[in-house]
């Protein structure tokens, strides 16, 4: 049976084993809601466990509730600049960090007027670079109890997210901080390169 998932913001391990595994069907009628991965990701850098956040343009809704496929980021500020340069200074020691750094980068120059166009960019570009296919389906309406799929929804909820029962991998500063689980996808490719597909194979999921 196949897997509904929220497009989010590269994605983190538990999210891209789901993906790894297929297939998979994106919700795309939902409302946004705040503290998920819809606009935000984790990153390993010198301080430990550090947030990557896209800011959002407030519509000024009355009854607050707007379609995720209706957010736009703030591009009146520079956070690809920023988010760019964060991932620069995290990884630039990390063992593959290098060898994707090229393909990766033209993502943070483009200017996206959707989050939900820039979340399945984003994944799409992550699952090129592991090898995985790229799930097309979406959904045509939102439905509380979807028929013929796995509810994998919950994944999105950053407040309920836990790095438990992952196995480490080697990571740049786990010496100084010990191994942060769950963490954006993107951590486990610098680290393991041509590995991380395999990782996310072999990766128990419930």
């Amino acid at each position: 049976m196949g897997s509904l998932l929220h497009p989010v913001y590269f994605p983190n391990i538990r999210t891209m084993a789901h993906l790894a595994r297929g297939p998979v069907t994106w919700e795309v009628w939902d409302n946004y809601q705040k503290q998920t991965y819809r606009n935000r990701c984790y990153i390993c850098a010198d301080r430990g466990r550090q947030m990557l956040n896209i800011p959002i343009r407030h519509t000024g809704k009355q009854n607050g509730r707007q379609l995720y496929r209706e957010v736009c980021p703030d591009n009146s500020y520079p956070w690809q600049r920023q988010h760019w340069r964060g991932l620069q200074t995290a990884y630039r020691s990390a063992p593959f960090f290098e060898f994707y750094e090229a393909d990766l980068e033209p993502l943070f120059t483009t200017r996206f007027e959707s989050l939900l166009e820039l979340n399945l960019a984003s994944t799409a570009l992550l699952c090129d670079l592991l090898g995985l296919g790229m799930p097309q389906e979406q959904t045509e309406s939102y439905r509380e109890e979807p028929e013929g799929l796995t509810d994998r929804r919950r994944l999105v909820d950053a407040k309920s997210d836990t790095g438990s029962g992952l196995r480490p991998y080697p990571q740049v500063f786990g010496e100084r901080h010990g191994f942060i689980g769950n963490v954006s996808c993107l951590d486990l490719l610098f680290n393991e390169g041509p590995s991380a597909r395999e990782y996310l194979l072999q990766l128990p999921i419930s």
